[in-house]
């Protein structure tokens, strides 16, 4: 059996909740809130687009750390990431665009598109899930710093 990992969301009021991850290196507070229209009160993360800034965390961090193993002079980069959804309940992503900026000093595009290909099929667990329902489109600026 594999790891088993664990966190709790407790409702805090109105449609404001709060999730926690365990163990304690985990246990950093996310705050999840509805939209105005459902009794929220803007005072988190709508839980769905959670789930875009997670891909973006997870693939973001493989990225930067195979760049770096490649001994890529990196001095930034910046994600972004769109979801498309569904125009039916349950609104579901149709589609997934992630672009990455890359900063530094003379990256090779090379180790940028191998880096972003090792992450979305082979590292970020994240990536592995969503892409098995909806299809994920990668793009990669490199800006000179």
């Amino acid at each position: 059996m594999g790891e088993i990992q664990t966190v709790e969301v407790t409702l805090q009021n109105a449609m404001l909740f709060t999730g926690t991850g365990y163990p304690a290196a985990d246990s950093a507070v996310v705050y999840m809130d509805a939209s105005d229209e459902f009794g929220g009160q803007g005072k988190g993360m709508r839980p769905q687009s959670l789930m875009l800034v997670s891909l973006g965390g997870c693939t973001g961090m493989d990225v930067i750390s195979i760049l770096r193993k490649k001994r890529q002079d990196v001095t930034g980069l910046a994600i972004t990431i769109q979801g498309e959804k569904a125009e039916e309940h349950p609104k579901v992503y149709t589609r997934i665009a992630i672009h990455f900026e890359v900063t530094g000093h003379e990256v090779k595009p090379d180790a940028v598109e191998r880096a972003i290909d090792l992450s979305i099929n082979s590292y970020c667990p994240v990536a592995g899930l969503l892409k098995q329902v909806v299809p994920i489109e990668t793009t990669y600026t490199i800006v000179e710093a």
